[in-house]
C-alpha cells in the first residue's frame, strides 16, 4: 500500500485518527484487519482508528445492548448488534461500528450475505464517548450517522453521566441531553422502549 495525502482528521473524522501510509480501503476490508487493540472504521475510503474501550465504556455499551435486545427480540422488532458490527453507509465508501446498533426487521431482506458488512446505516446508533473525544468530535459522528440514514443516535458521556439524543430532523445540535433523573426513549424507532439513564451509569457491583 502506498502513502498519499488525506483530508485532515479534524474535518474527515474528528472522533478518530487517520491511519498513516494507507491506500484507499473499502468497508469490506474492515473484516480482514488483524486485531491489534484498535477499533477501525472507514470514512470516504480512508481508514481511521480509535483506541479500544476501557471497562467503564465497555460495560455501559453492554448494558444498553442487553436491555435493547431484551426489548427487541421477544417482539421480533429487528436486530441489535454489538460493538464489532460493521454498517456500510450508502454512497461514499463509509463504514462505522457503533458501540451498539439496531436495525428494524424489515431491513433483513436487504442483506444478501450475513457474513459481510451490514449494507445500510443502523436505525439506532449508540456511541459511548471516550475521554479523548470531545463534544464537537462526537457531534460530527452523530451527524454522519444521521446523514447516512440513521434515525436516532445516543451519545453517552460516562464522565459527565449524561446522554445526548440526536434525531434525523435536527442535525445542528442534540434534540435533548438526558441526565440521571431522565429516561432513554426509543421514539419512533423503538416505540415503547424506555430505560432509566441512572441505570446506564450504575456500577454493576454496587
Amino acid at each position: 500500500m502506498t502513502t498519499q495525502a488525506y483530508a485532515s482528521p479534524s474535518t474527515l473524522a474528528p472522533w478518530a485518527e487517520v491511519v498513516p501510509g494507507m491506500s484507499p480501503v473499502t468497508v469490506g476490508d474492515l473484516l480482514t484487519i488483524s486485531d491489534d487493540g484498535y477499533i477501525y472504521e472507514v470514512v470516504e475510503g480512508i481508514l481511521v482508528r480509535m483506541a479500544g474501550s476501557g471497562e467503564e465504556a465497555a460495560t455501559i455499551g453492554l448494558t444498553i445492548a442487553a436491555d435493547l435486545r431484551a426489548f427487541v427480540r421477544p417482539r421480533r422488532l429487528g436486530v441489535v448488534t454489538p460493538a464489532d458490527g460493521v454498517y456500510k453507509f450508502p454512497g461514499a465508501e463509509t463504514g462505522l461500528l457503533p458501540d451498539v446498533g439496531f436495525y428494524a426487521a424489515q431491513k433483513r431482506a436487504l442483506i444478501a450475505d450475513r457474513s459481510k458488512p451490514i449494507p445500510f446505516a443502523p436505525d439506532l446508533a449508540v456511541e459511548v464517548a471516550s475521554p479523548s473525544q470531545d463534544a464537537a468530535a462526537m457531534a460530527a459522528k452523530a451527524q454522519l450517522y444521521l446523514r447516512g440514514g440513521t434515525r436516532l443516535v445516543w451519545v453517552v458521556w460516562p464522565q459527565a453521566q449524561h446522554i445526548d439524543v440526536w434525531h434525523a430532523d435536527q442535525l445542528d445540535r442534540p434534540a435533548a441531553t438526558l441526565n440521571a433523573g431522565d429516561a432513554l426513549d426509543g421514539a419512533d424507532v423503538l416505540p415503547g422502549f424506555t430505560y432509566a439513564v441512572a441505570e446506564v451509569f450504575a456500577d454493576p457491583l454496587a
